[in-house]
């Protein structure tokens, strides 16, 4: 269920329906409803301008009777783990009203209360890591010392499946969380190790959640608007004190460290998986997440086949269409410092196979006539792809060049932003070479 129609786009398989309803306009949850034996609760609209704790009260209410009305038997829940006797935050206080308020339908409500989930997206987590990729050296308030008991997307799903099988018929609620209790620095710490980072903390007695919000939305300014509202919830411990879950389900959460691991795995296999240009602005930098991205694309009045033709011989002999002394002293430099400089390393034959080796970088993708992506092997603060994507008619194409870059910590983004100048340059006479040898090979005088 989505608020706006053109979300409509995440159905992308047969057995998901993909309707329009806003929890907040109680017509239009009816349809929604009919024929659904379980309904998973997962609004909130802390994100949202103004109090959000009365919009989620009026949200879970029309949601709640909907339900009823609509003969739906079970609401699945997640909530935010914390205890009244150490304390709440407004956020937390919020998040478990609206279980309250679930249970007041009469609806068989099974709530999970989680700490941090580790797994992108996940406004906490996220707040985290980019606290850590950002600041070479960080101050910290008391607050990181508080203890929480985070766990991974995958368990936390588990869990909310594993609920789908509960056929008690009454409410209950389950407090659930990693095989690990840890402080928030001890969780930076975590991700920092993960990420190959040195983490520098300077404890500071004095900073209050106003001016860590203040400081979180300078450093990170995704996090302006709820930044105060994450800090005050992380003020109190949100650790499991009811074991019940352990016994009822049979699922076992990671640890951190594998926690933080498999989350980023995943997200970087998600992103290989994807298109790129799905996803970018084509033409300048942009960014998806921590990775930074610049991207531009040209059409030609030629088929994707022979478009394709000077991007399959890209590297070597051939070079790079545009500044190749820059290319060889890029690669002279990288040798010097112990990295594999330009390998003289032959292909397999003619068409480039998975694998292969182009100079300072590896054939991590191919796709005969319709896509390349090569990744960097030089030595990087972080991690770089530089990809090729054709597509088109007989009659004409477009290539999109994308240069992608998964920065390590502060130094990393540093070198993205020095040398992007340059890196703007490069690419763009690489594109534009690639244009004019298509246009001036005999491909390329070919009439369509």
């Amino acid at each position: 269920m989505v608020r706006h129609p053109n979300r409509r786009a995440l159905q992308t398989d047969a057995s998901t329906e993909v309707l329009c309803a806003d929890a907040l306009a109680p017509a239009s949850l009816a349809p929604a409803m009919a024929g659904i034996d379980t309904a998973y609760y997962l609004i909130h609209s802390m994100g949202d301008p103004g109090t959000f704790e009365e919009k989620d009260r009026e949200a879970a209410i029309n949601f709640s009777r909907a339900a009823k009305a609509g003969g739906v038997k079970r609401i699945i829940y997640l909530g935010g783990l914390g205890n009244e006797a150490d304390g709440l935050s407004d956020h937390l206080r919020s998040r478990q009203e609206i279980g309250v308020l679930l249970r007041q339908s009469g609806v068989q409500v099974l709530e999970f209360r989680a700490s941090i989930v580790i797994g992108a997206g996940s406004l906490s987590f996220e707040m985290i890591r980019s606290l850590v990729e950002r600041l070479p050296v960080m101050i910290t308030p008391r607050w990181v010392s508080v203890a929480a008991q985070p766990i991974y997307i995958e368990d936390l799903l588990n869990y909310l499946a594993a609920a789908l099988m509960d056929t008690g018929g009454e409410s209950r609620t389950y407090e659930i969380g990693g095989a690990d209790q840890v402080s928030y620095a001890g969780l930076m710490r975590a991700y920092a190790t993960c990420r190959g980072l040195h983490l520098r903390m300077l404890p500071v007695p004095l900073l209050t959640p106003h001016l860590s919000s203040l400081w979180l939305g300078l450093v990170t300014p995704l996090y302006a608007r709820v930044g105060r509202r994450l800090i005050e919830g992380v003020l109190y411990p949100t650790v499991v004190r009811d074991h019940t879950a352990e016994d009822t389900f049979a699922v076992k959460p990671v640890g951190i460290d594998a926690a933080v691991r498999k989350a980023l795995e995943t997200e970087d296999r998600a992103f290989a998986a994807e298109g790129w240009y799905d996803a970018i602005a084509t033409g300048g930098p942009s960014a998806r997440g921590m990775r930074l991205i610049d991207s531009r694309s040209v059409h030609l009045p030629v088929s994707p086949t022979h478009l394709f033709e000077p991007v399959n011989r890209i590297g070597g002999d051939t070079g790079w269409y545009a500044w190749n002394g820059l290319w060889k002293l890029r690669g002279f430099l990288d040798r010097l410092v112990g990295g594999v400089g330009m390998r003289k390393t032959p292909r397999s034959g003619d068409q480039l196979k998975k694998g292969d080796t182009i100079d300072f970088w590896r054939v991590e993708v191919i796709d005969a006539n319709r896509r390349l992506r090569l990744r960097a092997e030089m030595k990087l603060p972080g991690h770089a792809w530089l990809e090729f994507e054709v597509a088109g008619t007989e009659t004409s194409s477009r290539l999109r060049q994308t240069a992608m870059f998964d920065p390590v910590g502060f130094w990393g983004r540093a070198y993205w932003w020095c040398l992007y100048p340059l890196h703007a340059l490069i690419f763009r006479g690489m594109l534009k070479g690639i244009a004019k040898s298509v246009k001036s090979g005999p491909m390329g005088r070919r009439k369509p």
